[in-house]
C-alpha cells in the first residue's frame, strides 16, 4: 500500500515524545508523497527540530509549538489537515501528576482536538491509547492472549488509565460525526502493550537503578508475571499501517470507530526479565527474586499510600511504590495483534532479534564510559 498517503497533510501531536517522534520519523521515511507533515509539541526539543530539518528538502515539514489545552493553537494546527495522529499525553504510572492535570491534558485536550478536527473538516483521526485503559484491574486478574472482544472487569485503580480510557471513548464516539464540509470523521484507537526501545524513559530509569545496584537490575516483577512488550518501531509502523488503511474506503469502513491491540513477536516475559534480556550482553544482570515476598510488598505499598494520604494537608509525598504499580508489574497480562492484522494488515516490521539489537545498542550508548570499555 505504498503511496497510500500521497497528497495528504498529516498532523502528529506529541511529536517530540518517545512514540510520537518515532511515528514522525517513520512517516517522513516511508511516505515521500505526503503533501505536508506538521509536528506539534508543547516544547520543541533539539532532536525534533533536527528530524524536521533533515527531511525538509523532501517533504514540507512544519514544526508547531503549543499546548493541546489551547483551542486557538489546535484550530491553527488543524487548518488544511487531512489526518491527525494524536499521541500527546501525560504518562504517569507512579502518581506524580494530579488527577486534574491528567484529565485536563489527556481527556479535555483530546476533546478540544476532536472539535478542531470537526470545525476544520479533518477526515481521519488515529488515537494512541494505552493498555492501561483495560487494566490490570485492582484484583490483579490475569489475561492471556486477550483480544478486542475480551470481557474484562476493568476496575482501574489509577487516574492515568482512567484518563486514557475516557479520551479513547471520546475518540471512538466521535467516529461518524459530521464535519464542517459535510463529510464525516473516521476514527480509530491503537492500544500498544508495554513499549520498549531506544529513548524509553522507563528503560533509562531501570538502567540507572541497575548501575547503582552494581550492574544488576532490581527484580520488580515475578518471573511468572508475563507481559508481551512491543518494540517502539513496531508501534510507529502500526500507526502508518492504520493511516494507510483509512485511505481505503473498504478498510476504513471495517476499522472505523474501533480499537486495536498493538504488540509484536517479542517473547512473553516479565518486565524484569525484559530488562535483563536487553542488557545481558552488556554485562547487566538481574536479581533472582523480589526484595520481599509479594504479599509483604503489597502491605508496604499500602502503608506508603497511607502515609501519602496523611501527609497530604502538609506536604506532597509521592510513594515510590503503590499497590497499582505493584499489581501492574506482577500480573500476567498479554494480548494478541490478530485483529489488527486482519483488519488493518498490520504485521510487525522489526523482529525480536532486531528490536533487541537496536535497543541494546542504545543502552550501551548511555552507559558510563568506564563500563563501555569492558
Amino acid at each position: 500500500m505504498s503511496g497510500a498517503l500521497a497528497g495528504i497533510s498529516c498532523l502528529v501531536t506529541g511529536a517530540g515524545g518517545f512514540v510520537g517522534h518515532r511515528i514522525l520519523e517513520m512517516l517522513l521515511e516511508e511516505e515521500a508523497d505526503l503533501r505536508e507533515v506538521r509536528a506539534a509539541d508543547k516544547t520543541l526539543s533539539g532532536r525534533l527540530l533536527h528530524t524536521c530539518e533533515r527531511f525538509q528538502s523532501k517533504i514540507q515539514v512544519k514544526v508547531l509549538e503549543g499546548d493541546v489545552q489551547d483551542p486557538e493553537f489546535l484550530h491553527r494546527s488543524c487548518q488544511g489537515v487531512d489526518l491527525v495522529i494524536h499521541t500527546a499525553a501525560i504518562i504517569d504510572v507512579t502518581g506524580q501528576t494530579s488527577k486534574e492535570t491528567l484529565m485536563s491534558i489527556n481527556v479535555h485536550g483530546t476533546e478540544l482536538l476532536l472539535e478542531s478536527c470537526i470545525q476544520n473538516s479533518v477526515r481521519y483521526f488515529i488515537y494512541t491509547s494505552s493498555l492501561e485503559v483495560v487494566g490490570p484491574n485492582t484484583s490483579g486478574e490475569p489475561v492471556v492472549n486477550g483480544q478486542e472482544d475480551l470481557l474484562y472487569d476493568s476496575k482501574l485503580g489509577f487516574y492515568y488509565g482512567e484518563s486514557k480510557r475516557q479520551a479513547e471513548q471520546a475518540v471512538l464516539r466521535a467516529n461518524g460525526r459530521m464535519l464542517q464540509d459535510g463529510g464525516s470523521l473516521v476514527t480509530c484507537s491503537l492500544r500498544p502493550t508495554y513499549i520498549f526501545g531506544e529513548g524509553s524513559q522507563f528503560l533509562q530509569i531501570h538502567v540507572d537503578q541497575a548501575l547503582q545496584n552494581g550492574g544488576v537490575f532490581h527484580r520488580i516483577s515475578k518471573k511468572e508475571a508475563l507481559a508481551n512488550p512491543v518494540y517502539v518501531g513496531n508501534v510507529a509502523w502500526a500507526h502508518v499501517v492504520a493511516a494507510r488503511a483509512m485511505m481505503d474506503p473498504h478498510t476504513a469502513k471495517k476499522m472505523a470507530g474501533k480499537f486495536y491491540y498493538i504488540c509484536d513477536d517479542t517473547p512473553h516475559m516479565s518486565y524484569s526479565d525484559l530488562n535483563h534480556a536487553l542488557g545481558r550482553e552488556l554485562g547487566l544482570g538481574v536479581e533472582d527474586r523480589l526484595a520481599l515476598p509479594y504479599p509483604l510488598l503489597y502491605f508496604v505499598a499500602s502503608m506508603m499510600e497511607l502515609v501519602s494520604f496523611l501527609l497530604r494537608p502538609f506536604i506532597r509525598y509521592v510513594p515510590p511504590l503503590t499497590r497499582h504499580l505493584l499489581t501492574l508489574l506482577n500480573t500476567t497480562f498479554t494480548f494478541s495483534y490478530k485483529k489488527a492484522h486482519q483488519d488493518l494488515g498490520y504485521t510487525p516490521r522489526y523482529s525480536w532479534t532486531e528490536a533487541k539489537r537496536l535497543t541494546s545498542t542504545w543502552i550501551a550508548s548511555i552507559l558510563p564510559q568506564e563500563l563501555k570499555k569492558k
